[in-house]
């Protein structure tokens, strides 16, 4: 087979390196966006630039935005008094797109990890631990995944904030909606029966 041309290798290269991207997909893209008219690859790198320069991490939250503060700590009508911790500034936009939660977030920028050398001191730990001592807060969720690192950085918050006298709850864990008991772990089952409530 003829070897792609080198700018054409370049960008297979700079596609593969997206999540979710593979080699295939990559020269599939590549190839794509060669052909295609001047000007739309030109609308499409601007917004490529514009989305990259443009947009901010919050300085109170941590979730992306373009003007400070975002979106949802400006707004007035939500839930001041509950903050949601995640991961990921991504994380946010599932909260957003169920409507289940009216408060305010914190992104920790990651989890605990010490085999990959992420410590304390490389999360927003200081910076939540100002918000919980402000005072106005009656609830913090901790909405980390729940993995061995999810598990550990949830204990650790657990430990840091719980001198302030404020809430902290954890994301209920269990049966996925629609699943069949047959495909599901012990771990899952277990943590299904711990937080099992009252029938309403």
């Amino acid at each position: 087979m003829t070897e792609l041309p080198l700018p054409v290798q370049a960008l297979v290269l700079a596609l593969k390196s997206l999540p979710g991207i593979g080699p295939r997909s990559a020269e599939r893209l590549a190839l794509h966006v060669i052909q295609m008219e001047q000007e739309r690859v030109r609308v499409l790198a601007e917004a490529l630039i514009a989305a990259r320069e443009k947009v901010v991490p919050c300085q109170r939250c941590g979730g992306l935005t373009e003007s400070q503060p975002c979106r949802i700590c400006g707004d007035d009508r939500r839930d001041a008094g509950v903050i949601c911790v995640v991961e990921r500034a991504t994380d946010i936009l599932s909260f957003e797109k169920s409507g289940a939660f009216r408060g305010h977030y914190h992104v920790l920028g990651g989890k605990l990890s010490p085999l990959d050398g992420v410590g304390p001191e490389d999360l927003t730990v200081r910076e939540l631990e100002e918000r919980v001592s402000g005072g106005s807060l009656r609830e913090v969720v901790v909405a980390l995944s729940g993995d061995v690192e999810g598990e550990a950085t949830a204990h650790y918050l657990r430990q840091r904030l719980g001198a302030s006298g404020v809430r902290i709850t954890r994301l209920a864990q269990g049966l996925p909606a629609g699943a069949g008991l047959e495909y599901a772990d012990e771990l899952t089952l277990s943590r299904a029966l711990e937080g099992r409530r009252e029938f309403s």
